[in-house]
């Protein structure tokens, strides 16, 4: 936003003018010449002298009317031009037609809309000694058009020069995995560095971004069982995590449950897996799970055996 308003500030003390004066001037100069020597027309059989100056006449309006076109230029809606004096800066023109001075006044045109531009591929060697194939594309657009007609000779090609060296030079203090893991943040830092350097040049950096990181064949399967490595060791850890909260819940049921709830639970889990009767099932039952049961049916035969022991001696009392 505060380069538009220095470019209209720029515009406004420069003239930003399309004046039609040289065109007015020779359109002026062939029509009096050319009405001239309509003048001295009906008198030409008359005098020499007459003659001739109507004939001079018509040879510098018609030279006039070749001058019209030089005059004149166009530019389009997205292009914006400096006229040169003498090869000195004179004015800016923007979209539409302008007017200069025939041999007196050039103009050179610029482009004012976002150029993208490819950084080559190129060989860089980071931080950790691993050398990488990386490309970059640069955005960018003129805004000032003196500065980047007058201050630099071609300032397309000098961005993206000094963008790939800014690159290079940038991915070569980073290590591999910094550079894999923060491009933007690192396609960032070498917008800024371009930005910073080419404020002089009439540009507006818009973005660098890192197109391409080609890695050698060899650092991709080392990469790849890495990466292998590593899903193997969140699995194996999130499996323990399972398992020990699992175990967890077990000893909290077990504690809450009695021996005869754990022996019908044991029961319940035996009937599960009976379904298929060609499975022969061993399983050993802890004593403590079923020790109430037999010590109460001990008890229930103790007390059984001892009524019918004594049944018949209180039958022979009787007698």
């Amino acid at each position: 936003m505060a380069r538009s308003v220095e470019t209209a500030t720029v515009r406004k003390e420069e003239g930003y003018s399309g004046s039609p004066a040289p065109f007015v001037f020779f359109l002026a100069v062939f029509v009096f010449f050319l009405a001239l020597a309509f003048i001295f027309f009906p008198y030409l059989g008359m005098e020499p002298q007459e003659y001739t100056l109507s004939i001079l006449s018509v040879v510098v309006a018609f030279v006039s009317l070749m001058f019209l076109p030089a005059t004149v230029a166009i530019n389009k809606e997205w292009e914006e031009a400096i006229i040169l004096r003498f090869g000195r800066f004179q004015r800016l023109v923007g979209p539409g037609f302008f007017f200069k001075w025939p041999f007196a006044e050039s103009f050179l045109k610029q482009d004012k809309r976002i150029i993208t531009l490819d950084v080559a591929r190129q060989e860089v060697m980071t931080n950790d000694n691993i050398s990488v194939s990386i490309d970059a594309v640069v955005f960018m657009k003129v805004m000032n058009t003196k500065d980047s007609l007058v201050n630099i000779q071609n300032v397309w090609n000098s961005v993206m020069k000094y963008a790939q060296t800014t690159m290079r030079d940038v991915v070569g203090n980073v290590e591999l995995d910094e550079l894999l893991a923060r491009r933007e943040e690192i396609a960032n830092k070498i917008e800024k560095i371009v930005e910073r350097e080419t404020q002089d040049w009439g540009v507006d950096i818009i973005s660098v971004n890192l197109q391409n990181v080609e890695l050698p064949e060899d650092m991709k399967r080392v990469i790849a069982r890495q990466a292998e490595a590593e899903r193997e060791k969140r699995a194996v850890i999130i499996k323990s995590e399972g398992e020990l909260t699992a175990a967890g819940k077990l000893e909290a049921a077990v504690q809450k449950m009695s021996n005869r709830a754990m022996y019908l639970r044991t029961l319940s889990s035996l009937e599960d897996i009976s379904y298929d009767q060609s499975n022969t099932i061993v399983f050993a039952i802890p004593m403590d799970m079923v020790k109430g049961e037999i010590l109460g049916l001990t008890a229930f035969a103790t007390a059984d055996k001892t009524t019918k022991t004594g049944a018949p001696r209180k039958r022979e009392t009787r007698r």
